[in-house]
Parts: C-alpha cells; structure tokens; sequence
C-alpha cells in the first residue's frame, strides 16, 4: 500500500479560468500520477459566478470523491497569505488506507433551543476520528453545533472555520463536489490511517495573576476572589508596563478556564475570551461567554510577537518537531486563520504559514483561509475562536 501523499497549489491569476488551470496543474505535478481521496479549495470573491462549478471541476481533474471548500476574503497556499487581491488555493491529499466521509448539515428547530442538526454522520471514536468543517457564518449556528459535538460525540476534535468576506446571506459559496451550496456547513469525518492533531493558537500572554469568579450572573463577573471585579481588573491594569497598558485597553482579553478542578495552569488551560463592557456602578465587566461562579480566570493581552511565538511553539509541540524520516510529500496542514490576523496584526508578511514552517522545521503542502472565526479544541473541548490561528496537522500513523 502507497504512502499518503498530500499536496497544495496556490494561484493569485485574476483571470478565473487561467488560475484554476494554473493551480490544477501544480497540484497534478506534485500528486505524481496519484488520484486525490480529498481535496480542499478556497477562492475569493474576486473570482465570482466562475466558482458555481468549481467544486465538480475539482472532483473530474483530480478524480477525488470528496471536495470541501468556500469563498474568503483572503486565501492561505504554498507558504504565501494572499490578502486583498485575487487568490485561489488548492489542497489534496491521496489517504490509501483511511476512511473519509463528506456530509452537509442545516440547522432545524428542536426540542426546547437546542436546534438538530440534519445531515450530520454517525461520529466514531473521538480517539481515532477528526472532523474538518466549513460553515456559512450568516445561517449556521455554529456554537450549538461544537456544543451537540462536544456533548453528544465525546468532544470528537474538530477544524474548520467559517466562510469570510461576504456582506450577507447568500453571499458565502461552500464548494463540494457535486456543485456549490449557500446556506449550512459542509465538511468531512477523518478515520484511521492517518493522525488528524488540531493545533489551535490563541496567541495570548497571561498578565497578572489567576483569579476565581466568586459572584457572577450569565457574562457578568461581578466579584473576583471576594473582591469587586472592575477593582480587580483596574488594579492589575496599573501594575503592568506602558506597553501593556496599552494593549490591555485597547483590545482587553480574559481566559476561562476549561476544567474547574485545575489549579495550576498552562498553555491551552484557558479559553480565550473578549472583555466587552465595564459596569462602573456595579463594578462588574462582561465578556464574551457565560462564566460559572468558581471558575478561575487570567487577565490576557495579546501582541504581534506572543502570537507568533504561541503559534511557532504548539506547531513543533503537536507535530513532533523536525519530520524525521519523512519526505515532505508526507504531512500535510490546513490553515483557518482569523481575518484579524495577516497584514492586520503583524509586520511581517506571510506570519502564519511561516511560523508553521518554522515550527515543523519543513515545508509542507498547506493551504487555508482567512476565515470570519476560527473552529478548535482547546483542553479536550470545541470552540468557536476569534483572533486565532487553528491548524489541522496530518501525520502518518
């Protein structure tokens, strides 16, 4: 039985049907005569009602029953992050021995505000299945989707990000290969023979000390270690350095912490969240999420130079470091980066991409998308993530 092979195309040709050309025919070059089980396309909206029959195109040149893909505002390939101009980026992957499985989902009214999910697969075991999810961010409830995930399928890991750059609904097009769909997720479930390992960078730093929620009410923190929470968050506010200061105020950050009985914490303990208002008459602030009385938080900043080296660090951690042994034809990533970070963030061109390079210490097919929120586990848990960078890393058994 062959090796997996991955490989991955980028084309940043204005002309439609001359980019789609020009990225199949790298993507043929580096499959080597192999037909593809998967392939993963993102294009952006400059290519227009040309990407209505992308995704059937796909499946014919590459012979790959399953394609995945959507419209973004900016799209990841070859070691390059194409912002603001035209781009298409094309991922495939020849998987001998594991077993793939597509599937789209809507949402549907349920019992009590618990939508159902239609369409969605039987899961297996969270210990040797992966799932990988597009979704349209104007009609998929994504939040109570992780949620059924986490609580109905044992927390199965799951990838993915949501369609960016359009202005509405029926804006986002999600490429399978049977045509293209406007509405919902598509995605696919990832068994055996190869180890799917999410790797999810929120790319904050801690500031101060942890502390426990004592009075809270929904996404209000009202009381932290017995004391006012606003007191709390001014006093740690003075004692940091200008810089921080700075960044504290302008983009205010907190992590929750993931498990209630951890009392000492480290890197991924915490689900990063936005502190979004400040009450000054009930000193209390609220953040982006609903908080439990005893559940220990971190005050966060987060700066260009933390994220690079948060991203760099989980890479090397999760995929093992240098790829000893293996041709780079054998690993492959996916990259769902926040539309937040690129030429938003950082000085440096190509962050993201690099810092994966970096961090594996090789080059190896890649390509994403620059999404409107970002889909990771993060301690054993899914979540919806903003300002992130979430990494789906395929290794070899």
């Amino acid at each position: 039985m062959p090796p997996p092979r991955f490989a991955s195309s980028l084309s940043t040709l204005a002309d439609s049907a001359r980019a789609e050309g020009e990225a199949l025919d790298a993507l043929d070059a580096e499959l080597d005569g192999r037909s593809a089980d998967l392939v993963f396309a993102f294009a952006t909206h400059h290519h227009g009602s040309a990407l209505e029959e992308l995704g059937p195109r796909l499946a014919r040149r590459t012979g790959a029953p399953i394609v995945v893909g959507c419209t973004a505002e900016s799209v990841i390939g070859r070691g390059r992050e194409v912002e603001g101009s035209p781009g298409l980026a094309l991922w495939a992957a020849s998987l001998p021995e594991t077993r793939l499985r597509f599937f789209a989902t809507q949402a549907c009214a349920g019992p009590g505000d618990r939508p159902i999910f239609q369409g969605l697969p039987s899961l297996g075991d969270p210990e040797t299945s992966s799932m990988i999810v597009v979704a349209d961010p104007f009609t998929f409830p994504v939040d109570p989707f992780l949620a059924t995930i986490n609580e109905d399928h044992g927390g199965l890991p799951t990838t993915g990000g949501m369609a960016s750059g359009a202005l509405g609904p029926g804006q986002s097009l999600l490429f399978t290969a049977d045509g293209i769909r406007d509405t919902g997720a598509i995605g696919v479930v990832v068994e055996e023979g190869i180890a799917l390992r999410p790797v999810v960078s929120q790319g904050c730093r801690p500031v101060g000390r942890p502390w426990v929620v004592t009075d809270c009410e929904r996404n209000w923190i009202r009381k932290l270690g017995g004391r006012p929470a606003l007191e709390v968050l001014m006093e740690t506010w003075h004692e940091l350095s200008p810089e921080d200061q700075s960044r504290l105020q302008s983009a205010p950050f907190i992590g929750l912490a993931i498990d209630p009985t951890q009392s000492q914490f480290e890197r991924g303990d915490f689900i990063v969240r936005g502190i979004m208002s400040l009450h000054q008459v009930d000193r209390a602030f609220a953040v982006a999420d609903f908080v439990r009385r005893g559940q220990t938080v971190q005050l966060l900043v987060r700066d260009a130079e933390s994220a690079g080296e948060d991203l760099r660090c989980l890479i090397g951690t999760h995929g093992g470091g240098p790829l000893l042994g293996l041709e780079p034809h054998a690993a492959g990533a996916l990259v769902f980066s926040c539309n937040g970070r690129g030429s938003r963030m950082f000085d440096q061109p190509d962050h993201d991409v690099s810092c994966i390079r970096d961090g594996l210490q090789a080059e190896i097919p890649t390509a994403g998308f620059f999404a409107a929120g970002e889909i990771g586990p993060v301690g054993g848990r899914n979540f919806l993530h903003g300002f992130t960078a979430s990494v789906a890393l395929f290794r070899p058994v």
